[in-house]
């Protein structure tokens, strides 16, 4: 029965409509007071009466004024329900359409719903719970009700019975029932049967606690037909008239059908026959029966929304901007070859407008940018950086004389492991975690060594065996090989840096690539085909910038040395003073009077030091000072080279980047069936864009009934 009557106001419709934004349900109160059968009255619905049914659960009753009648059960999964459960919850659907075909059928039907809610009743003693969180909804639709929602919940017991309840049950009943009235939008009907006394009634006590001022409890008294004495009789007038226990909105008297009722033999109109005895018949007509409840109850849901309505509209503005961008996101409409070919482009040009600001360190002019991932050039600096003066520190085997003899590599932060030789370090456990998190489509491109190497002391000893194996005739003087050997030799950690430091340039880029697709094309399934369409050309770009490093090592290291380079002669010249000084600095002496004194050598000392060398101690330390001179020169010419023809030409802007793949000529170029497959909309995203595109229009009726 909808509670709408002919001179329904017209505020009621518009209370209903904002519950389709957020509910404003009326719940009830104490065990076995009367709340299923005053709810039976007020909407219509049939609510069967015993411990095996609704009481075990809420109850949600909602009207909706909608072509067509029918009446829907579902069910609405409980907050700490597991995913798989939820579903299995939101499978459950039965539909009726007439309220005597529900009172038909609903014991069959709440015998489902026990099951699947997992209640314990005589048919499913096996269950473990007696009541649930779960909440069966109720649906009623048709062209003549109303917006109305209304919730019974549990009855609050305080003893528990054994094998039946527990205490357990008793704390969830009652944080089900706070959870309902402590919305600030909850009408309160706390139920009262007439016959109990009203000091024992915990739900007006609850409604105390959460509604201080008393603008939303009002008072059901149920049962008058069981109050025989007249001094019972003159406590329920006493409480309606408001002179015993007051409530601010007062007290409603209703009669509630009987358990040996019907509708067809107890109509409302027959049960309210009962007020004309006495004493009832002295009491204001506005405070008794289910009519009189009705009209009030329309008044206060206009009221309550009337108060509600400033943050009921900046709640509904919020949700609809939420609503907004989620339909955004999921783009057009796109069911033909056009709509998908016009979508793809839309996303490829804002790809590459990321890309164009990201290279250029623009990162003023999108917002998107906060996320660090996304740019791209500094990380690609920073990074290049930190490789340039890594490569400076660890790329040589065997530390030159000139260097200090203090470790020249600072030590990582985290604890530093010797993993194979003396002369590795493994990486810090932040970087190894890091390099772990790397896309599981780069395995075989992106190296799996994380060793650092650490250049080892006695270089002299080491060019002197050089030496050893490998001179020929010569006076005072060494062949080109035993160069080429040795800076071979010395640059044995080339490789292995470069390709560490190539590895982590593509992690980098492909985290840009795979955050900007997660920027412009919200749709996980089309960035799912996407990157799954442009993967093989990505992975062969990748491959190709590695590729393009290793030959630059090879060609460093296999070559013979040679340079144009004009600091060659200016660094061997340093690198032999250099080299004299710290010979010489076991015969230096200090003078001056304070700390700052300068060391001074004797001229003949020089001479000596010099002197005092054999042909081969000669020229292994030329070999030595002519090295040192060259490494630094090729060094300094093999990170740029690396850094421009591997990394800015292969991989940043050159034309085959991985950058500049996904761009609107390679989406017109996309067959049907593979324009289909990565822009077609899915089953679920159609159903998700007609549920938005209702919630909008909700959203909006909404807010314009609310100026």
């Amino acid at each position: 029965m909808s509670i709408q009557q002919d001179d329904t106001p017209k505020l009621l419709t518009s209370v209903g409509r904002l519950r389709k934004i957020d509910q404003l349900p009326c719940s009830c109160g104490d065990q076995s007071s009367g709340k299923s059968s005053l709810l039976e009255s007020l909407t219509g619905i049939p609510f069967p009466r015993g411990q095996e049914l609704c009481t075990r659960y809420a109850t949600q009753i909602t009207h909706r004024r909608e072509a067509g009648l029918s009446i829907n059960i579902t069910i609405i999964p409980g907050p700490h329900e597991s995913d798989e459960h939820r579903k299995y919850l939101e499978a459950f659907h039965k539909q009726v359409e007439t309220v005597a075909q529900l009172h038909a059928e609903l014991p069959d039907i709440l015998d489902e719903v026990n099951e699947r809610m997992g209640i314990r009743t005589n048919k499913n003693p096996d269950s473990a719970k007696t009541f649930s969180e779960d909440v069966l909804k109720i649906e009623r639709c048709g062209l003549k009700e109303d917006y109305l929602t209304i919730i019974d919940v549990p009855g609050i017991f305080r003893l528990k019975t054994d094998g039946v309840t527990t205490d357990k049950d008793k704390e969830l009943v009652k944080e089900m029932v706070h959870n309902y009235i402590r919305d600030s939008r909850t009408i309160i009907l706390a139920v009262l049967p007439c016959n109990v006394d009203i000091a024992t009634q915990e739900i007006l006590a609850l409604a105390e606690e959460y509604d201080e001022t008393g603008d939303r409890t009002l008072g059901i008294l149920t049962k008058p037909d069981l109050v025989k004495e007249r001094s019972a009789q003159a406590v329920v007038c006493g409480l309606v008239e408001g002179k015993r226990r007051p409530l601010n909105l007062g007290y409603f008297l209703v009669r509630n059908r009987g358990g040996d009722d019907n509708e067809d033999t107890s109509p409302i109109h027959e049960r309210e026959k009962f007020f004309e005895r006495e004493p009832w018949c002295r009491l204001p007509e506005e405070r008794v029966g289910i009519s009189a409840l009705r009209t009030r109850l329309q008044e206060l849901l206009g009221q309550i929304t009337d108060r509600a309505f400033p943050k009921l509209r900046a709640e509904a503005r919020e949700m609809l901007v939420l609503s907004q961008k989620a339909l955004k996101g999921l783009g057009p409409t796109r069911e033909t070859e056009r709509e998908q070919q016009q979508y793809l482009a839309a996303i490829a040009g804002e790809f590459q407008q990321i890309v164009r600001s990201s290279l250029a360190a623009d990162y003023s002019s999108l917002e998107c940018f906060t996320n660090l991932h996304l740019r791209l050039i500094t990380n690609i600096v920073t990074t290049t950086e930190a490789f340039n003066v890594e490569f400076s520190n660890r790329s040589h085997a065997y530390m030159f004389k000139t260097e200090p003899e203090s470790d020249p590599v600072p030590p990582d932060e985290g604890n530093v492991v010797d993993k194979r030789e003396d002369d590795l370090e493994e990486l810090s456990l932040g970087e190894f975690l890091q390099r772990q998190a790397a896309f599981v489509d780069l395995e075989g491109i992106i190296t799996d060594d994380l060793t650092k190497p650490k250049p080892k002391k006695g270089i002299t000893n080491w060019i002197c065996s050089i030496y050893q194996r490998s001179r020929g005739i010569e006076l005072g003087t060494f062949g080109p090989a035993m160069l080429s050997t040795a800076f071979r030799e010395q640059s044995v950690h080339w490789e292995l840096l470069t390709t560490q430091y190539l590895s982590t340039i593509i992690v980098i880029i492909h985290n840009f690539i795979v955050a900007n697709m997660e920027t412009v094309c919200p749709d996980w399934r089309t960035r799912k085909e996407l990157m799954a369409s442009m993967m093989n050309q990505l992975l062969a770009s990748y491959q190709a910038g590695m590729e393009q490093a290793k030959f630059l090592v090879h060609v460093e290291r296999q070559k013979r040395p040679y340079t144009l380079n004009q600091y060659f002669n200016s660094n061997l010249q340093e690198s032999r003073g250099n080299r004299i000084t710290e010979d010489s600095r076991w015969c230096a002496r200090k003078e001056g009077r304070n700390d700052h004194g300068k060391l001074v050598v004797d001229l003949g000392m020089i001479g000596f030091v010099t002197r005092n060398r054999s042909n081969a101690e000669h020229v292994v330390e030329d070999i030595h000072d002519i090295l040192e001179a060259y490494y630094k020169v090729a060094r300094n010419r093999f990170v740029d080279n690396v850094y421009h023809r591997a990394v800015d030409h292969y991989l940043l802007s050159g034309p085959n980047s991985p950058l500049l793949f996904f761009t609107e000529q390679w989406v017109l170029e996309l067959d049907a069936d593979t324009l289909a497959t990565i822009a077609g909309e899915s089953r679920q995203s159609r159903a998700e864009r007609a549920r938005l595109r209702k919630r909008i229009e909700d959203l909006q009726g909404a807010i314009e009934i609310m100026r």
